[in-house]
């Protein structure tokens, strides 16, 4: 697998496998205790809901997709919906 640095990743476009593109990277949630990888959240494209996306929303309306949906990083970050 390869490295990627977070820092490369901030601000990246995220689309779901169907194509939409479902908005741009916000931050990346993770497990203190095991550095483990939570969730991406993501800022919303306008029109895209929770409900459209397929995922939950955190307090400020971002999408919270799981760290297990991604599919690929590399021009966009890639998620299955």
């Amino acid at each position: 697998m390869v490295d990627i640095l977070a820092e490369n990743l901030s601000g990246k476009a995220v689309m779901g496998d169907d194509g939409t593109e479902l908005g741009d990277l916000y931050n990346i949630t993770m497990d203190m205790k095991t550095g483990s990888l939570n969730r991406l959240l993501v800022t919303p494209n306008e029109g895209i809901t929770p409900q459209k996306a397929g995922f939950d929303a955190d307090d400020a309306g971002r999408l919270q997709v799981p760290v297990s949906a991604v599919q690929a990083v590399k021009d966009y970050i890639v998620v299955s919906r």
